[in-house]
């Protein structure tokens, strides 16, 4: 099964929560309790987010933290590349070559390559600013097929 980490989920929601007031500098406290996450692991997130340079901290009274450019300019690989603690691959010849004892003579490397760079491409096609829209208003597309006719739904 193809999955993120909960420490990258818990940043995904720190960082749609912070894009939906980017004029203002939310606490560590104050994203734990909104979120209902533990201190200690949004303290974590956010200071990782800092280190990679997608989020600002301002120290004092009326300090916290802010995003470091636009939600639209941030994206969805930027934050996984940030948080995850490895180098982007749904395998492990995908993420980095010479890993494998088998990668020499694989015979569907070069597949999981490609669907590797496929899956990088949509993640880097996804900003922030998109996760940080209501549901309802995402469009489902298939990035091959075009829209999901199953995914269709109307807007009140």
């Amino acid at each position: 099964m193809l999955r993120i980490s909960k420490i990258t989920d818990y940043g995904t929601l720190v960082m749609t929560r912070i894009a939906t007031r980017p004029e203002r500098h939310f606490s560590a406290a104050e994203l734990a309790e909104g979120l209902g996450l533990g201190l200690p692991t949004v303290s974590k997130v956010l200071k990782t987010l800092a280190r990679h340079g997608l989020v600002n901290s301002l120290r004092g009274a009326h300090g916290g933290y802010n995003l470091a450019r636009p939600a639209s300019a941030i994206t969805m690989a930027e934050i996984i590349d940030a948080l995850e603690e490895q180098p982007f691959g749904l395998t492990e010849c995908s993420a980095s070559a010479g890993v494998c004892e088998r990668e020499s003579d694989c015979r569907i490397r070069v597949n999981w390559l490609h669907i590797n760079t496929v899956v990088r491409r949509a993640l880097e096609d996804v900003s922030l600013a998109d996760m940080a829209e209501p549901a309802h208003a995402v469009r489902h597309e298939h990035p091959l097929r075009g829209p999901d006719s199953r995914s269709k739904q109307t807007v009140s």
